[in-house]
């Protein structure tokens, strides 16, 4: 079992940034170093990588429960009323031409929706489209007025902007260079913390 200890407060700080530079493959390998469930999403291999390091705990992929599976409903049309369920709910033309209509031409798909819709699922509280929009045009309305943090695991976007602040002359191609030399450097620090990780537990 991981011992919390074992890593300083340094190691954690470095090892949680530089996870997210990861790439799926990178993660798994990373989850069958230290004996872990690979499957999920990204967020879900860094929570459970960290999880481990820290408490020796080894977690799973939350479930999204029948309520708010698709295979659990009739088909549902795109109505204020009809439910959005997790299977059958798309990020196409036809879906955001319907939310143009109901919430105005200024909509746009969001990652913040589709945070949103996920939790719900997972709470077994599917919204309706209606609720949706309520939710997406209060959620824009506040991120107007209250710029949201950037998320972690949006390393390439935050990357890109930083450039386009500090060195906005560099190009596509430099800036892709740029992006794959961080990405394996931090990659390689994420495995080498890993790696003591690994060493320690089969001494243990």
């Amino acid at each position: 079992m991981s011992n919390p200890k074992f890593l300083t407060n340094a190691q954690l700080a470095a090892l949680h940034d530089a996870l997210y530079y990861m790439k799926m493959a990178q993660l798994k390998k990373a989850c069958l170093l230290l004996t872990l469930p690979h499957d999920g999403k990204k967020i879900d291999l860094i929570s459970r990588i960290i999880t481990f390091v820290q408490s020796g705990e080894i977690t799973k992929c939350a479930t999204i429960p029948k309520q708010s599976k698709a295979s659990n409903y009739p088909i549902q049309p795109l109505k204020l009323e009809s439910l959005i369920l997790a299977g059958s709910y798309k990020n196409d033309a036809k879906t955001r031409a319907f939310f143009k209509k109901l919430i105005g031409p200024h909509f746009h798909f969001t990652a913040f929706g589709i945070d949103w819709l996920n939790e719900r699922w997972l709470n077994g509280q599917p919204p309706t489209y209606q609720e949706f929009a309520n939710y997406w045009i209060a959620e824009t309305k506040q991120r107007a007025d209250i710029k949201a943090q950037p998320k972690a695991e949006w390393k390439y976007i935050n990357f890109l902007q930083q450039m386009q602040q500090t060195q906005p002359e560099l190009t596509k191609t430099e800036l892709l260079k740029r992006w794959k030399k961080l990405q394996a450097e931090q990659a390689n620090i994420a495995l080498e913390i890993l790696q003591l990780v690994h060493t320690k537990n089969n001494l243990v």
